[in-house]
């Protein structure tokens, strides 16, 4: 059985790969840079925060699902750790940079 959780934390950040502002989705929890797709490995589960990783998330690859659109696949450049996370590329505020989503799925 799955015992995910989502906890919503719909924050705005300043991106600690590039720098650049990144602002709340307003309907969910934005967990990469829509500019650079890089995240930081924060949570076990979404939005909980409750890694003690805390290490840069490069995006090495995405795939595409019929229902969640594309999916960004993270790998933790402290511990190795991979994580999938739907991409925001529809999002109203600061879509995901298509151009870099489609060079990923060239990648995976």
């Amino acid at each position: 059985m799955d015992n995910r959780k989502f906890t919503k934390l719909d924050e705005g950040f300043i991106c600690a790969h590039c720098g650049k502002k990144v602002e709340p989705l307003g309907y969910s929890s934005r967990n990469h840079c829509p500019f650079c797709l890089w995240s930081i490995h924060l949570d076990v589960n979404p939005g909980d925060r409750a890694a003690e990783c805390g290490g840069l998330m490069e995006p090495v690859g995405a795939e595409t699902d019929p229902r969640r659109g594309f999916v960004i696949i993270h790998r933790c450049t402290k511990c190795g750790a991979v994580r999938r996370n739907k991409a925001a590329h529809e999002a109203k505020v600061q879509p995901d940079n298509i151009s870099k989503l489609i060079k990923l799925t060239a990648k995976h």
